[in-house]
């Protein structure tokens, strides 16, 4: 009677252990990341011309202040893109340069580095795409994210490849950068004139003057109205556009 008594006690502890287990297996590795598939809509007029030239254009050009819109709609389009299997991969860069400081002067390896100048574009792909899967997107190279320097000697080909803050390229490393293009690829380079960090020339305003005539490149220009933040943030551009009281 009481072997029969222990063999019950150790069955109950079993399922008990098992059923602790699986609960603590669902709630930390179990929940499905929310992922948000809703169709991706312009708020504004000049946002959807922004989203019907990536759609139709090889090369794109958006220029225009903060909050409206370009890193958002390029990335959440160049997911969808992805997760379609329309292409094989998506390619973020950008110089190493802002507010005068390189990642030279930033602690750890050059990932480590160069994470902060990404956060913006992950946490779109992790909403489009759900972060597990952008996790294994980057550790086999579907996703990848790299400085502007890295991208020397490459052919981009069936990806799309966002080139961010272009307002900090110099004309030469633009001119390196559109030259990478390959078969099935498209670019969009996005950047704000008005806040370059380097001396001289932007290749950014550099390369819209070369190419504004040539039929597979557009340029969107974005304008402190087309801004989609809070409110605020059109004041506080208007503010900036105009001398101090």
């Amino acid at each position: 009677m009481s072997r029969n008594f222990a063999k019950k006690q150790s069955k109950r502890s079993s399922n008990k252990q098992e059923f602790q287990d699986q609960s603590i297996d669902q709630r930390f590795h179990k929940i499905p990341d929310k992922i948000d598939r809703s169709p991706i809509t312009a708020l504004k007029p000049k946002q959807q011309q922004y989203i019907n030239a990536i759609k139709n254009f090889d090369v794109t050009f958006a220029t225009g202040p903060a909050g409206t819109g370009k890193t958002y709609l390029c990335a959440a389009l160049a997911a969808q893109e992805l997760d379609a299997k329309r292409i094989d991969k998506i390619i973020i860069t950008r110089p190493a340069v802002e507010a005068g400081e390189s990642l030279g002067f930033l602690p750890g390896e050059l990932e480590e580095k160069f994470d902060p100048y990404l956060t913006p574009f992950r946490e779109i792909l992790d909403l489009r795409l759900g972060k597990t899967f952008v996790d294994y997107l980057i550790k086999n190279k579907r996703i990848e994210a790299a400085p502007l320097a890295f991208m020397r000697g490459r052919t981009f080909t069936n990806a799309w490849v966002i080139l961010d803050e272009a307002q900090n390229t110099t004309p030469m490393q633009m001119k390196m950068f559109l030259t990478r293009i390959g078969k099935g690829c498209k670019m969009i380079i996005n950047g704000d004139v008005d806040q370059k960090d380097i001396p001289g020339k932007s290749g950014l305003a550099d390369a819209i003057g070369r190419f504004n005539h040539i039929p597979a490149i557009k340029h969107v220009k974005f304008d402190r109205e087309d801004s989609v933040r809070h409110d605020l943030v059109q004041d506080i551009l208007l503010g900036y556009e105009t001398e101090p009281v």
